[in-house]
C-alpha cells in the first residue's frame, strides 16, 4: 500500500465519522491523568474517577502528591486497578515536580526535546509506550503517533502490517507515511479507535466499514457471508 493510501484511509474515516474531539480533558494535566487511568478500563470509568478527583479538589499535581496512596486509590476506584494506578499517578506527578512544572504541567514540553521527554515518561513506573505517546500527543501537543491494539488489528486486516511488529516499527510506518502534523496524528488515532470499537471488532462488521473497498480481509469475509 503506497503512502498516499495511508492518507486515503484517514480521509475515508474522517468522511464517515467526522471529528472525534479527542482527548477529552480541560487541561493538559487532566489529559495526563486520563492517559494513566484509561489503562485496562472503559473511558466512562475514567470519567467517574476524574469527577471524584475534581470533587475532592485533588485534580492537581501538588494535591495528588500530598494525598496518601490509600486516599488517592479510593478517589480513583471507579477506574479499576486503583492501587496500581495510584502509584503510577504519584510517579508521574513526581516527574512533573522534578521537572519544575507541577504548577503548569503543560510546560513539560518546553523542558527537553521530544525524544528526551519520551525517554523520561517511559522511565515513570507503569508508563508504557502507548501511555507515554498519548501524553506527548494529546497533553503536550507534540507530533507522536499513538499505536494501540485497534491499530494493529485494523492495519493488519488492511494488509499494511502483519500485526506482530514492534510498537516502534508500526509507529515509524505511520510517521514516515504521513505529514508530521499534530492535528492529523490526533484525529487519525481517534478515528482508528472509533472504527475498532464500532466496526472492526474481533468479529468484524465489514458491511458497515468505510474502508471496505480497500480491505482484502473484508472481501474475504463478505464472500464467506454470501449465501
Amino acid at each position: 500500500m503506497s503512502d498516499s493510501l495511508w492518507l486515503t484511509v484517514y480521509h475515508r474515516l474522517y468522511a464517515a465519522y467526522g471529528p472525534q474531539h479527542w482527548w477529552p480533558g480541560e487541561t493538559p494535566f487532566e489529559v495526563m491523568v486520563g492517559a494513566v487511568l484509561t489503562q485496562n478500563t472503559a473511558w466512562t470509568n475514567v470519567e467517574r474517577a476524574i469527577a471524584q478527583l475534581k470533587s475532592a479538589g485533588a485534580l492537581s499535581c501538588h494535591a495528588i502528591l500530598a494525598l496518601t496512596a490509600e486516599a488517592l486509590a479510593e478517589l480513583i476506584r471507579p477506574a479499576g486497578y486503583f492501587n496500581v494506578k495510584a502509584r503510577r499517578l504519584k510517579a508521574l506527578c513526581a516527574l512533573l515536580a522534578e521537572a519544575g512544572v507541577a504548577e503548569d504541567p503543560g510546560q513539560l514540553r518546553a523542558t527537553a526535546p521530544l525524544p528526551e521527554l519520551r525517554r523520561r515518561l517511559l522511565a515513570v513506573h507503569g508508563v508504557g509506550e502507548e501511555t507515554a505517546d498519548s501524553i506527548l500527543l494529546y497533553a503536550l501537543g507534540l507530533p507522536v503517533f499513538v499505536v494501540d491494539a485497534y491499530t494493529r488489528r485494523i492495519f493488519a486486516r488492511l494488509g499494511l502490517i502483519t500485526g506482530s511488529e514492534s510498537y516502534g516499527r508500526i509507529q515509524q510506518a505511520f510517521e514516515s507515511a504521513l505529514p508530521r502534523e499534530v492535528a492529523l496524528y490526533n484525529e487519525y488515532h481517534a478515528l482508528i479507535v472509533h472504527l475498532g470499537k464500532a466496526v472492526c471488532r474481533p468479529r468484524p462488521r465489514c458491511g458497515e466499514c468505510p474502508l471496505q473497498a480497500l480491505c482484502p480481509s473484508a472481501h474475504g469475509d463478505l464472500m464467506r457471508a454470501s449465501p
